[in-house]
């Protein structure tokens, strides 16, 4: 993520990953999760946090979660069903499941299927806001799997040409296992920027970068300036000339696998919470064997760690890298929450008569 995004460092406060995923487990718990799921749910958030993707991580999502499920918008203890179910792939009828827990209960049976016949997928719908797709993705890598993961959502982004908004910011990701590299791992929104992202900047009190936001009419803002109080997300590339149609596109065909294809939520049309996720697992001795292609990973992968630097750089990434490097330095270091996120969890525990969380 971008330092532009980060938690200023006068207002971090250095949290143990063991505390912030007990207290998280708890509050989910307190919920009226079971056990098993509030701590998936708390892995999910977390795991978030210690790669670095504090847009998905506790600061964001958590008290979000929370006056949802007072709200009745996430069911804690779902009836989950399989409605439609082929060899190869399966549709799932969430009940409104969290989709922190809901996703990686389809990912485990398209890893399944892919053990069976080499490609597995699943589609959700009647769901809720699953957090990072990059976790979901990855929970297939164990497996020798490629794993790949979307999630449709309500209106937040125009289209290209559009004044208002009529697509999810629709992020895609997939997870590549490697050998002695850091997985390849790209998870990705189609809009220009996560629509969480501009809830940290107005945290923070940063300003908004060019090309993130459009302005009421529809017009992309393409000077940096205040945060606008309405968030109309524009697609990746931010303007035609730039090419965001191609951001517009991938928002579009990621509804279909992800909305239409479950029968659940696309833009506005249908009722509001009927969250709808895609997951798939390819297993990779399926296409050849898993020795070699690790290994043709990492030459892929240490080719482009290899690249020549451009002017005014140092080093050359891939998706995935930073992320493994981030969570070396959390995982030692701790994660930095905001001072505001750290007294909201105080107040939320006192509320629930739960124990505070650790400090690192």
């Amino acid at each position: 993520m971008l330092e532009h995004f980060h938690v200023p460092e006068e207002d971090r406060v250095m949290i143990r990953r063991a505390d912030l995923f007990k207290t998280t487990t708890d509050i989910f718990q307190a919920m009226g999760m079971p056990r098993e799921d509030a701590e998936l749910a708390a892995d999910g958030l977390v795991t978030a946090d210690i790669r670095g993707c504090e847009t998905h991580g506790v600061s964001n999502m958590l008290r979000a979660y929370v006056q949802a499920f007072s709200e009745k918008r996430i069911n804690p203890t779902p009836n989950w069903k399989i409605t439609h179910e082929t060899s190869a792939v399966a549709t799932i009828d969430a009940d409104k499941a969290h989709g922190l827990v809901m996703c990686p209960r389809a990912m485990d049976i398209a890893i399944e299927k892919a053990k069976k016949v080499g490609i597995g997928a699943v589609t959700i719908h009647n769901s809720t806001h699953a957090g990072m797709m990059a976790y979901h993705a990855m929970r297939a890598m164990p497996h020798d799997m490629i794993g790949y993961a979307i999630t449709g959502g309500g209106a937040v982004m125009v289209p290209t040409y559009g004044a208002e908004p009529r697509v999810g910011a629709v992020p895609h990701a997939w997870a590549v296992p490697a050998g002695d590299m850091p997985p390849l791992v790209l998870d990705i929104s189609s809009s220009s920027v996560a629509a969480n992202k501009i809830n940290l900047l107005r945290r923070t009190g940063a300003q908004l970068l060019p090309g993130l936001l459009a302005e009421e009419d529809g017009t992309p803002i393409m000077e940096e300036q205040d945060v606008p109080d309405v968030t109309r997300l524009l697609p990746w590339g931010s303007t035609r000339e730039l090419g965001s149609h191609k951001g517009y596109g991938m928002a579009v065909i990621g509804q279909v696998f992800s909305g239409i294809l479950s029968a659940g939520l696309f833009g506005i049309s249908n009722p509001p919470g009927n969250g709808a996720q895609f997951v798939a697992a390819f297993s990779i001795d399926a296409f050849r064997d898993v020795a070699e292609f690790k290994s043709s990973m990492d030459d892929f992968l240490n080719y482009l760690v290899d690249t020549r630097p451009a002017s005014g750089h140092d080093r050359v990434y891939y998706a995935g890298l930073p992320e493994h490097e981030e969570t070396e330095l959390r995982e030692k270091d701790g994660i930095p929450l905001h001072r505001e996120v750290v007294e909201w969890f105080d107040s939320t525990t006192d509320d629930l008569k739960l124990e505070r969380m650790g400090r690192n």
